[in-house]
């Protein structure tokens, strides 16, 4: 009795001893069993259509798939036909062992097999060779060891990621994803058994040229459904599947869609460990990028007579900076015009498509408003002295006429005005890269004299349709971080130059203009030193577009003119695309809260006169936004009789006014040289005083001169300066200036309330529409 208790006893402590031998092999840290492999990368677009399947370092095609990820079917159809014991053995089955010694070795059959589906894993993983009696044995060993290590999960999920299935396919997550365009976990039941008896064949034959699988395929699946059918209950619907054709694509046939756009992923993927899952959704739409394509396919056939044969376009969703088509090069596989260069990453001279951007600063530095008149005129600026690209001048311009039509003189005055920041500054705000230092460029960096590229002028146009706020452009879901935001412009600025840039139609849309559902777009062209580079930037409803023609190696071509190559192209695809999508929500450029319109005297962009004959509204920022009173038209006191300037005393009954233009030589030898002289202002030389028959000039009553006003920050609003002033009897309108800044105007014998933003001295100006001013200074002082 003894002997037999401490028989007993013997053995429940071997079983405690082998129990803690397998806890420690368990709860020892050892690696994943991905460890030892690496992967491939797969790309979708936004709504998970493949967009390209790379191949791992080993040059197979594998994607690490997490077993709840694949079907039930796969699952159970794989332990029907490999290993139905495998949940109770502990890593190879003896019975199966001894049987298929039997047959191969003492029954003089055929050659059978008794690895387990842990045995398989275990050759696969440490690639032993197991057609020797010592492989074999190896080959337990290393079976038994996995399963004391890992758990069944663990085993079966890496089994069915190590398994191969044809070519150089391994793994259960990239042969679904080949062979039938689905994830494992949603393909049918003829696909699951497919895929499942493919691993013991991996040889079998299907056609590379049709995928139809082949008859020994088909068999080995039939013959395995009979076994299904006989333990799973199998509707006839599905069981009719069976009959039809399998078709399996090939790795050759798998999509290549929007190679430069996924190049540029890969690369910026570089630095993420190559033995990681790498699946990647992107930002790209694959029916814009089809269309874009078409277009830019169609444009280079029928240009290449012109010379013309290679294009970049970028087409970027201003909401959340994802590129939703990328062409980088009009043929990616034509290595006569360096096809797999990405033309949208490549550094070219960007023409006159940055001239938004100076006169959109221009406003925010209270340089200009939109119809400010600028002079168009020869005009030397130091050392530098630019042309337009016509040679010709227009003379006096407005800032929108000027950007419209691309002069450059007007550009280069406004960018000569511009600090903190200057143009330069805010470039390098905007991350535009590998610049040179601001002395390298001068001003001729107004006119394309610095190099970008289209995806940094795509984030450039997408920021005024984003209020003035720069962002980066984005290839993948949530890329970046909010805190890469930037607003480098106003939202009044940015709005109002989009509002310039929307006034710039094409031939179409003059006769079309009354339509109420035509597609708003707003444009601009650039046109590089030496016919280099053609370029239309510019947007529709939320998008951003920009085109781009060209030579990868800098060949000029007198038909890379930006209005005539650039913007066909670029409209013919904003044409395909609102047609695509009919129904999708047009842009609107709506006012910022702060910005209103005041009549102005349109030939020199300065508020009405009475004497004012062409009148006409401008935006305007106000305490921003430099308007003064028109000069251009004066009225002139003539005598009846000698018809020259009357001399006081004056007699109403024997003089008449007339208003003349006041033009400065540089305009007036514009205006003759165009065939368009001005009637010359008649002299007053032989008048021993100026006329002084206008009246009396307006008197500011309110505030008061000398004052200082002390105002409550966190009040601000309910402590508003009133500005008043008394008016001659034939005034009717007073304009109101902070310093050099117009504030707003108001009928006579009303205020204006003034709301100061920040402490310090202010000079308070009003001009009543006659051009008579009076002024006073107060401190204002803003108390926490």
């Amino acid at each position: 009795m003894t002997k037999f208790i401490r028989y007993v006893q013997n053995i429940i402590a071997a079983l405690i001893i082998f129990m803690l031998i397998v806890f420690a092999f368990r709860l020892t840290p050892h690696p994943p069993l991905s460890e030892a492999l690496s992967f491939s990368t797969v790309i979708y677009d936004e709504n998970n259509k493949l967009l390209r399947l790379t191949l791992a370092d080993d040059q197979q095609y594998r994607l690490w798939t997490p077993l709840e990820d694949i079907s039930p079917n796969i699952i159970n159809g794989l332990l029907l036909h490999e290993d139905q014991w495998f949940y109770y053995h502990l890593g190879f089955n003896p019975i199966s062992i001894v049987r298929a010694f039997w047959a191969t070795y003492l029954g003089g059959g055929n050659r059978q097999g008794a690895s387990t589906i842990t045995m398989q894993l275990a050759r696969m993983h440490w690639k032993i060779n197991t057609k020797t009696i010592g492989g074999k044995l190896q080959q337990i060993f290393r079976a038994i060891q996995l399963e004391l290590m890992y758990s069944k999960h663990d085993i079966l999920e890496a089994y069915f990621n190590y398994a191969p299935f044809g070519r150089n396919i391994q793994g259960v997550g990239a042969a679904s994803l080949i062979y039938f365009d689905k994830l494992p976990n949603k393909i049918n039941l003829p696909e699951a058994l497919a895929l499942t008896v493919l691993p013991q064949s991996p040889t079998y034959r299907i056609d590379k040229k049709t995928g139809i699988a082949g008859k020994a395929l088909i068999n080995a699946r039939r013959r395995l459904l009979e076994r299904w059918q006989e333990q799973y209950h199998t509707d006839n619907n599905i069981i009719a599947l069976f009959d039809l054709p399998l078709v399996m694509r090939q790795p050759e046939q798998l999509p290549f869609i929007a190679p430069h756009f996924t190049d540029q992923i890969l690369q910026q993927d570089t630095n993420l460990n190559k033995h990681q899952q790498r699946v990647i959704k992107s930002t790209l739409s694959t029916d814009l990028q089809q269309i874009i394509e078409q277009q830019v396919n169609a444009f280079i056939a029928r240009s290449k007579q012109k010379g013309i044969y290679n294009a970049s376009v970028l087409l970027v969703d201003n909401k959340n900076m994802g590129i939703k088509a990328l062409v980088g090069s009009a043929d990616y596989f034509n290595a006569s015009i360096h096809g797999q260069v990405n033309g949208t990453l490549a550094k070219r001279s960007p023409g006159s498509t940055l001239k938004p951007f100076i006169y959109a600063l221009g406003m925010d530095q209270s340089i200009i408003h939109p119809k400010t008149i600028l002079k168009d005129v020869e005009t030397d600026f130091g050392f530098y002295n630019p042309e337009n690209f016509d040679r010709h001048f227009k003379g006096p311009i407005s800032v929108t006429d000027a950007l419209i039509h691309s002069r450059n003189i007007p550009a280069v005055y406004v960018a000569s005005k511009l600090k903190k920041p200057s143009f330069y500054q805010f470039l390098k705000q905007a991350n535009i890269s590998n610049m040179a230092a601001e002395e390298h460029y001068g001003l001729a960096l107004v006119l394309g004299g610095g190099e970008v590229t289209p995806q940094e002028l795509a984030s450039l146009y997408a920021m005024l349709a984003n209020q003035g706020v720069w962002q980066p452009l984005t290839l993948t879901q949530n890329e970046h971080e909010p805190a890469l935001r930037k607003p480098l412009l106003s939202p009044a600025a940015s709005f109002m130059t989009l509002d310039m840039l929307l006034k710039n139609t094409r031939k179409q849309d003059i006769l079309i203009k009354k339509q109420k559902a035509m597609t708003p777009i707003y444009w601009k062209t650039g046109t590089s030193w030496g016919f280099r580079d053609a370029w239309t930037a510019g947007g529709f409803n939320h998008y951003t577009l920009v085109v781009w023609l060209g030579n990868f190696d800098g060949t000029s071509n007198n038909a890379l003119i930006g209005a005539n190559a650039a913007t066909p192209l670029y409209f013919n695809i904003i044409d395909a695309i609102t047609a695509y999508y009919p129904s999708q929500k047009q842009y609107h450029n709506h006012a910022p809260a702060n910005l209103t319109q005041v009549e102005i005297c349109l030939p020199s962009g300065n508020l009405v006169t009475q004497w004012c004959k062409i009148k006409g509204k401008t935006w305007f920022i106000p305490g921003v936004s430099p308007i003064t009173v028109d000069t251009v038209y004066r009225p002139v006191l003539i005598d009846n009789k000698t018809n020259k300037v009357a001399c006081p005393p004056y007699n109403p009954q024997t003089s008449h006014i007339e208003v003349f233009e006041y033009w400065p030589s540089d305009l007036a030898k514009v205006f003759a040289k165009a065939g368009m002289p001005k009637k010359q202002p008649p002299k007053s030389t032989h008048c021993n005083n100026a006329q002084t028959y206008l009246g009396d000039p307006p008197r500011i009553t309110s505030p008061l001169k000398n004052a200082v006003y002390k105002l409550r920050v966190n009040n601000q609003k309910n402590e508003k300066i009133s500005l008043k002033a008394t008016a001659d009897g034939e005034v009717k309108e007073l304009y109101w200036f902070i310093g050099n800044n117009f504030l707003g105007s108001s009928p006579v014998n009303a205020s204006i309330d003034w709301v100061p933003i920040q402490s310090g001295m202010f000079k308070i100006t009003v001009i009543d529409d006659l051009g008579r001013s009076d002024n006073r200074k107060l401190k204002i002082d803003l108390l926490e």
